[in-house]
């Protein structure tokens, strides 16, 4: 009797997960979440819609699942911030370019997913990281001008990380953070 050829190792439910997560956000970035459905992701992976299921129970879900990363850092970025006695701004500036750049993929698919982070309830909250970033440069009540310097920072350091993708990373912080500070009013 012929041996049967032993297949290679089952992955893990968490690389499945892993694997669907990576999928999705490549889908949903490049086609939009709602031009991509379930059974996309599922056909990409050459898996069953059910056994996405088993993973995901539906399109919120997996899309939450792939900004929740996000989240927990950027909560984790500003509350390791917020201890701080003192804040440098362009440390924090640099900082915040870094998690910016680290993370393009999952920043172009929130922008270009505006409609479905806001049914999700992460627009407000992005609002008010920028909000509790404004109050980490110029304390707790800053002025009109002082909010609207930090939100041109804020901003520009995070559209500099899209905007520029063929820009050398070291080059491009250099630019970014240095034009952050000329819009905060501090030395680069």
């Amino acid at each position: 009797m012929p041996s049967r050829p032993r297949p290679g190792p089952r992955p893990r439910p968490t690389d499945t997960k892993q694997r669907i997560l990576a999928v999705a956000r490549e889908l949903f970035t490049r086609q939009g979440v709602q031009r991509t459905s379930l059974q996309d992701i599922a056909d990409r992976l050459g898996i069953t819609k059910p056994a996405l299921y088993y993973h995901f129970s539906s399109r919120e879900e997996l899309v939450r699942s792939i900004v929740q990363a996000i989240i927990d850092e950027e909560e984790a970025f500003l509350a390791g911030h917020e201890a701080l006695a003192e804040v440098d701004p362009r440390v924090l500036l640099e900082s915040y370019f870094d998690f910016h750049y680290h993370h393009r993929a999952e920043m172009t698919l929130m922008l270009n997913e505006l409609t479905t982070l806001a049914d999700l309830g992460l627009v407000d909250r992005a609002m008010g990281w920028r909000r509790r970033l404004g109050k980490l440069l110029y304390g707790p009540e800053p002025t009109l001008e002082q909010a609207t310097r930090a939100a041109i920072a804020i901003g520009g350091i995070q559209d500099c990380t899209l905007q520029f993708p063929d820009v050398p990373r070291e080059e491009l912080r250099r630019a970014a953070v240095a034009g952050a500070c000329a819009a905060l009013g501090v030395a680069p």
